[in-house]
């Protein structure tokens, strides 16, 4: 499966950026998620790779073949570009069977392809098959009902399963009567000679003019390949048919219509609907959406597992952040149309780039405090939170707040000296829909309607102190005392609303204690991955631990 390649691929509908200079290298064989808020811009970058969509400007590249240079001129259409697309909406013919559906587009395609033998094809998987009586007749044999009566679909779809045949194939071994044998791998022996010796036959034709028959009955010359531009013939419809319904287990409902289907049943129809013209990559637009909880469950499962059968490279939208973490070798997390972090999830979930990806990743969300405070010259800082508390932030890494206000200010410049040069270029427009620093929320007893405070005055002695739920802990000698606001437990944890003040914060509690409101308790902030976040422009400045000073 080929490489994907977006470079500052922008789209804009008059001063409206959708997608704004987005840059990504989507690895062979990955799993990426598009992760983002509604109208954040992830659907349409999907459908400018798939060429669904047109870029205003930059460049995509699949493989080794670019399909859109906004310089160059170049727009591949979708159907040349060998992608398959699977949408929210399933999109099943309702006056067509399961079957018809899955083979609807193969019956269209007309390209160059290798040459393949059929009979050739068929008479090597019958011999495969027949090297094994015994199991042909165990498979056969489980096919029969309670009154003792064979159901040769059941039977037909077994064999299929078991030994990757077409319909045709299934058939032919069926009528063999394999099953019906006392002793069915003799039996089986005894029709092996005959195809055998056919295939034999077939071969020594193609030498006598100079060609061979490659381990997938393709017609070869000189060790290469030979192709012509053609259909797919019935046989190979059926088998990709066939192959992709055993994938996705849907082998016995091939004579069914849609809405004779569960849920479930239909989207696996479309999955295997768009793996069957093997696509290069295959696009996915929340294609569990419309499923229930525990079916969306099950379907990650079945999609992880699809992924690693197909070898695909897979490209999947979602605003649920569950789906992200279950199933991305890496996510891509888009926001106002601007890229926002590019990474694996967890560390996506332990380190994210700024204050917008810490609240979006994390369920319960990430709680935020305002801090104010130095460093120290060992490279902690002390600062003052929860309107008093005193404590000391120690980063893991140690680093510099000079140094690295340095970058940020340089970075900055560099930002402002590329839109400058943009905004001089012909027909270049001033974006409408601005980035701004993302406003945090700070949970209190008693909230305040924002839009009616002044924005306050912000110095480099001020930041953001992250903390995830489950780094705050209940301990009998606690630093912090809190009161019990609200609990919600689980069974093997509770979710609990902590009153610190006027200030609540959120924390995970394993096992199965009750918690009352009003309770009192002592909390401490643990562990290693607490994030201080630079107040004035939102990125992270490094992870490490708390310690409240009595």
């Amino acid at each position: 499966m080929p490489e994907i390649k977006l470079e500052n691929i922008t789209k804009r509908w008059g001063k409206f950026f959708g997608v704004d200079n987005v840059s990504l290298n989507i690895p062979d064989n990955s799993f990426i998620t598009l992760l983002g808020p509604s109208g954040c811009g992830k659907t349409t970058i999907l459908r400018m790779i798939a060429g669904l969509e047109t870029p205003t400007e930059g460049r995509i590249t699949i493989g080794d073949t670019v399909v859109f240079d906004s310089d160059a001129g170049i727009n591949v259409p979708p159907n040349k570009r060998k992608v398959g697309f699977l949408f929210q909406n399933y999109a099943l013919w309702p006056n067509m069977t399961v079957y018809e559906n899955i083979s609807f587009g193969l019956k269209n395609i007309n390209e160059e392809m290798p040459d393949v033998d059929i009979e050739a094809k068929q008479t090597g998987d019958m011999i495969r098959s027949l090297q094994n009586g015994n199991k042909v007749k165990e498979i056969v044999s489980e096919c029969f009902d309670k009154n003792g009566k064979l159901d040769e679909k059941k039977a037909l779809v077994k064999l299929i399963d078991a030994f990757s045949l077409s319909i045709f194939t299934a058939k032919e071994l069926f009528d063999l009567k394999i099953h019906e044998a006392q002793e069915p791998n003799a039996a089986a022996q005894s029709k092996l000679a005959d195809y055998e010796k056919k295939l034999e036959d077939i071969k020594k034709k193609y030498a006598g003019e100079g060609k061979e028959l490659n381990e997938k009955f393709e017609i070869t010359q000189g060790g290469k390949v030979l192709e012509t531009k053609r259909k797919l013939t019935k046989e190979e419809i059926d088998s990709r048919v066939r192959a992709c319904s055993r994938i996705v287990k849907i082998g016995m409902f091939m004579d069914r219509y849609p809405a004779e289907l569960s849920g479930g049943q239909q989207q696996r129809v479309a999955i295997a609907r768009t793996l069957a013209p093997r696509p290069q990559v295959l696009f996915m637009d929340e294609p569990l959406s419309n499923l229930d909880a525990k079916l969306r469950l099950e379907m990650r499962y079945e999609l992880q597992r699809l992924h690693v059968e197909t070898g695909s490279t897979f490209v999947y939208v979602t605003h649920d952040q569950m789906e992200a973490m279950t199933l991305a070798t890496r996510i891509c997390l888009v926001n106002n149309g601007v890229l926002q972090q590019y990474a694996a999830p967890l560390e996506v979930y332990n380190k994210p780039a700024n204050l917008f990806v810490a609240d979006f990743v994390g369920n319960p969300s990430m709680n935020f405090v305002d801090a104010k405070g130095t460093q120290k010259e060992d490279g902690s800082f002390e600062v003052d939170i929860l309107d008093g508390i005193k404590a000391e932030f120690v980063p893991e890494v140690k680093m510099d707040i000079t140094e690295w206000r340095s970058k940020r200010d340089q970075a900055d410049r560099e930002k402002e000296e590329l839109e400058r040069e943009r905004l001089s270029r012909k027909g270049a427009v001033e974006k409408t829909n601005k980035d701004e620093v993302f406003k945090y929320h700070i949970q209190k007893v008693t909230e305040q309607d924002d839009s009616l405070l002044d924005e306050p005055v912000i110095t480099d002695e001020d930041y953001v102190i992250g903390i995830r739920p489950e780094a705050i802990d209940i301990e009998e000698d606690g630093s912090i005392e809190a009161t019990v606001y609200g609990a919600m437990p689980t069974g093997m944890e509770s979710t609990l609303k902590l009153k610190i003040g006027d200030f609540l914060l959120t924390g995970v509690i394993f096992g199965g204690m009750i918690y009352q409101i009003g309770q009192k308790e002592r909390i401490e902030i643990t562990g290693k991955n607490i994030l201080l976040f630079d107040r004035r422009s939102g990125r992270l400045i490094a992870n490490g631990s708390l310690r409240i000073k009595g």
